[in-house]
């Protein structure tokens, strides 16, 4: 294996989240909204290509993959390539983030090539409301289908983005959902990423608001595992005598920058080194230039990953009111 890729701040990158398509059958305003200038199909990394970057990253010591959209299953032939890139690469982890509208007949294929954790984004368990958020009448397939993910016993997430005067009136019906099923419900705090309208301080429904609400309903305990409180951007807490388990993730008000181990590749093959920032990294030109190649990429992506910035120190300049970055979150890839 080669030298890892540490950055000046010392952070390892071991995570490589990498975005197969920018389009998505939903509509959610606070992601694409009504935005539908896609990425032209001949700009759009190529499925060898993505083999390329993920045996590029493994070789560098990522040693997770998470397929990102859009919503990666609208494009054709996701699901075989994942399961592909499953049996290439076994000893790497592979994820996806959905919006589970569409994986009801990957369940089985996917969990069969061991590929069980899945993260699915679900901002509401109002039918009507769903419909106002998404523009799509989809919120029955959605909820069947995660549990059909939790029935096949794969690790489930589901994420909701945590808005005031959208959801935050929710949350005994989250807590309930998380305790009656085994799977972990995660609140996020609406971030100030994208050029589309709709966020706002006053917006963001904070972390610290949303626990002391919980802990008045339920009884919740910090998760542990043999012992050891369980890592990763996300606070989890056991329900009690609940079978899943409610977490809450703040990246606006509580940064986990100085742990962050990832690197975003967008669906047109640029690299990000901080989704708070706009500053990307193209690879595409060089994967496809006869005389560059991958040596060269893996140049770009450890000369970028070394000057890798702490995110929020860019949210700490942000001008009051604006977005961080202008990028829409869907062709980032969250």
């Amino acid at each position: 294996m080669h030298k890892t890729l540490t950055d000046t701040h010392g952070r390892m990158v071991s995570y490589m989240r990498i975005s197969v398509t920018d389009r998505c059958n939903l509509r959610c305003k606070y992601c694409a909204g009504e935005a539908l200038d896609f990425i032209p199909h001949p700009r759009i990394l190529r499925y060898e290509e993505i083999m390329d970057l993920i045996g590029l990253g493994h070789s560098m010591g990522v040693d997770k993959i998470r397929f990102t959209g859009g919503e990666p299953f609208v494009r054709k032939g996701f699901a075989d390539f994942m399961v592909a890139a499953a049996g290439r690469f076994p000893n790497m982890e592979m994820c996806v983030t959905t919006n589970a509208t569409l994986i009801r007949d990957w369940v089985e294929p996917l969990s069969n090539a061991g590929i069980h954790r899945i993260n699915i984004s679900l901002d509401t368990l109002s039918p009507e409301k769903y419909e106002a958020i998404t523009g799509r009448d989809m919120f029955s397939t959605v909820m069947e289908n995660i549990l059909r993910c939790v029935d096949a016993g794969m690790t489930v997430k589901v994420n909701a983005v945590a808005m005031h005067g959208t959801n935050d009136d929710e949350l005994p019906g989250f807590l309930d959902f998380a305790a009656s099923n085994a799977l972990d419900f995660r609140l996020i705090e609406f971030m100030p990423v994208g050029s589309e309208p709709g966020w706002s301080d006053q917006a963001v429904w904070k972390a610290s608001e949303i626990l002391e609400q919980a802990q008045s309903l339920v009884d919740l305990t910090p998760s542990e595992d043999n012992g050891i409180r369980v890592k990763g951007p996300a606070r989890m807490y056991d329900i009690r005598d609940g079978k899943g388990r409610f977490g809450i993730i703040s990246p606006y008000t509580d940064h986990f920058c100085g742990t962050c181990n990832r690197l975003r590749i967008t669906s047109d093959g640029k690299l990000r080194t901080c989704l708070f920032s706009d500053k990307t990294f193209r690879l595409r030109p060089a994967l496809r230039h006869p005389a560059l190649g991958l040596k060269f990429v893996e140049r770009i992506i450890r000369r970028a990953g070394r000057k890798k910035p702490i995110g929020h120190e860019l949210l700490e300049r942000m001008p009051s009111g604006q977005s961080v970055c202008s990028t829409r979150m869907a062709s980032i890839g969250g």
